[in-house]
């Protein structure tokens, strides 16, 4: 057993969600598993951590969707969000100890172009990659509570084993995107780039019981970027789009331009 790959999950729906057994049922026959999870949904928290408030982990019993494929599997509940779950798993609950590979997910919702900077669950995994983890994102594009996870198994072992045997680039993980069960056949992975899209926000202004306003955050997913190279444009032909993240935000593109400015003070 000690030979066996550690292999950390997580996710931001929460650890009794149906995506996080998924994934812990398909990560198991590669390794020992530990999963820290949130304990209530943390969808949307990017890359927040806990400073202002205590942390709480709790053993827990994480049950399976397929019989006795979670059974003795570690698993903590923890009251933070998905970067917290990751902190605590390697300096708490591992001693410092990196974890051989992290896998996050699998999200209910998709995580495709712009929705990677808001995300918990691609959050988890960049925080995975700044540990030196090789750390990989799983979504797929359904919300429903009863989503239909089968295809995504395959998808999953697909990556986990071939980032097991062939390592991750340094300094990035893995985006994963599962187009939703439609009864037809997914095309196969494609590797791609994020596409170039955002959300057009809208603020609904409601009334509470009492008669004072309040205002909910709605929107529309737009995308204008029409290449065949996006993951928008794999997930909506068929595709499981998979883009290498970094976390590196620098904009090498734009130094150069910069340099030209005048910098001195005074």
């Amino acid at each position: 057993m000690a030979d066996l790959p550690l292999i950390l999950v997580t996710n931001d729906d929460g650890i009794f969600a149906p995506g996080i057994r998924t994934l812990v049922e398909e990560v198991k026959a590669f390794g020992r598993v530990l999963v820290v999870a949130p304990d209530k949904p943390q969808s949307a928290m990017g890359h927040a951590i806990t400073i202002h408030s205590f942390l709480r982990l709790q053993k827990v019993e994480l049950p399976g969707t397929v019989s006795g494929m979670t059974a003795g599997v570690e698993a903590w509940s923890c009251s933070g969000t998905p970067v917290d779950c990751v902190k605590l798993a390697i300096y708490k609950l591992l001693g410092g100890k990196r974890p051989d590979l992290l896998v996050s997910g699998v999200n209910h919702g998709s995580n495709i172009s712009i929705n990677v900077l808001y995300s918990g669950t691609m959050s988890a995994a960049v925080e995975g990659a700044m540990e030196g983890i090789p750390s990989i994102g799983f979504s797929l594009m359904d919300h429903g509570i009863e989503a239909d996870f089968s295809q995504v198994r395959p998808v999953v072992r697909n990556v986990v084993a071939n980032a097991i045997k062939q390592g991750i680039a340094a300094g990035t993980c893995l985006n994963v995107n599962i187009p939703r069960n439609q009864g037809t056949a997914l095309k196969g992975i494609r590797v791609c780039r994020q596409a170039k899209a955002n959300w057009e926000d809208e603020f609904e202004t409601r009334l509470d019981p009492g008669h004072k306003e309040y205002y909910w955050l709605k929107g529309e997913f737009r995308s204008e970027d029409q290449g065949e190279d996006t993951d928008v444009w794999a997930v909506n032909n068929g595709y499981v789009s998979m883009v290498p993240v970094q976390y590196d935000m620098t904009a090498h593109h734009a130094i150069a331009q910069l340099n030209t400015w005048g910098h001195a003070i005074g």
